[in-house]
């Protein structure tokens, strides 16, 4: 019994891998160009898979989602690579920093722990399993948003202005309307989702924990 549950959440956890790298490849699906910034809807399955899993394997499919940006920004390049891949050379050097991937990988990760930790205490306060995956979901999206965008001023601030052509004055106040724009617009998506598809999969005998 034991070692059917293990293959069976093995099997789980691997579905949701699968998700995320399609997603990551497939154009438009994972990542929606919107002008300069990329609208994200590829944590939404680390938000399902961390409501499910908990937050071990959370952090799991978060460290995917982190790989497969530092794969695609390494691969396909933007201006704006650097912030997401070491192998890119920082605007006005020779070489990557080793801070991009404190950047790539750790909120992504973080997106899988904080999803995971705010549905179980939203459970065991009784909220409605709808209502804790919704939460959970806008929780985890705002934290893909906040930390990505509070790395980039931190660690690549004088840089990532200069490609986006403004004043480094200005790029604190930039940053704030990405969260509060797009990034808020990304966390309600991510809520309703999680909470139509959460919702069900934890209803699914496929998903049902023993």
């Amino acid at each position: 019994m034991e070692h059917n549950n293990r293959t069976k959440e093995l099997s789980e956890t691997a579905l949701f891998v699968a998700v995320i790298i399609v997603m990551s490849v497939v154009p438009f699906l994972g990542y929606i160009p919107l002008g300069p910034i990329n609208a994200t809807t590829i944590h939404i399955p680390v938000i399902i898979g961390a409501i499910l899993f908990g937050w071990k394997k959370g952090a799991l499919l978060g460290g995917v989602f982190g790989l497969t940006s530092l794969i695609k920004n390494t691969v396909s390049p933007n201006a704006s690579s650097f912030v997401f891949s070491p192998f890119i050379p920082v605007l006005g050097s020779d070489k990557g920093s080793l801070w991009a991937l404190v950047v790539v990988l750790l909120p992504r990760i973080l997106i899988g722990i904080f999803a995971a930790l705010v549905f179980s205490a939203m459970i065991k306060f009784k909220a409605k399993r709808p209502i804790a995956c919704a939460v959970a979901g806008f929780v985890g999206s705002m934290t893909n948003t906040i930390f990505v965008m509070g790395g980039i001023y931190l660690f690549f601030g004088h840089s990532y202005a200069a490609v986006k052509d403004i004043a480094y004055e200005a790029l604190l106040t930039t940053i704030k309307t990405i969260v509060t724009g797009s990034g808020l617009v990304e966390a309600v998506v991510a809520a309703v989702l999680s909470a139509a598809i959460g919702t069900a999969l934890l209803r699914s005998a496929a998903f049902r924990k023993e």
